[in-house]
């Protein structure tokens, strides 16, 4: 089982996770310790744990303003955004748009999280495949993203 799930499962640019996997009828589940429940273990889910998992010990965000899989509207449209973390006040504070590893970051992917963020309107957005990571600070003001090199930690201002 193990060799089944490193084969389907790639190194990332994240530190390593202590991930709870289980199979059940030859289908891999990973344990989501946000959601608090199995998930269905594709490759965003990969890249979506070690992501949460990354934010809680590097970055040091607190698990009860991280949520996974939100529902939100966009002119009438139902949509999920993969991860929103709040700020001490409830606000959203940043976005970050999930994908495969396979999956090449491009203005696709950029104008997906950009779309979730009119309705949210967090300060920063990222957009991950695990690989590769792009991080902007939103300049709401000027209309502009400010690429940034790393994840803001929970300690940055929402300015």
């Amino acid at each position: 089982m193990f060799l089944l799930i490193l084969h389907l499962m790639q190194q990332l640019n994240f530190p390593p996770i202590q991930a709870k996997i289980k199979k059940e009828d030859e289908q891999f589940f990973i344990f989501d310790i946000i959601r608090k429940k199995n998930i269905f273990l594709t490759p965003e889910e990969w890249v979506r744990q070690h992501i949460i998992h990354f934010l809680i010990s590097e970055k040091k965000y607190s698990k009860a303003l991280i949520s996974c899989e939100k529902g939100l509207k966009y002119n009438k449209l139902s949509k999920r955004s993969d991860i929103v973390v709040y700020d001490n006040t409830g606000k959203p504070y940043l976005l970050i748009e999930c994908k495969a590893p396979s999956i090449k970051i491009n203005q696709v992917v950029f104008e997906q999280a950009s779309t979730y963020n009119q309705t949210l309107k967090a300060p920063y957005i990222a957009v991950s495949n695990g690989i590769k990571s792009y991080i902007c600070k939103i300049d709401f003001e000027n209309n502009k993203y400010v690429f940034l090199d790393e994840f803001p930690t929970s300690t940055q201002e929402t300015k």
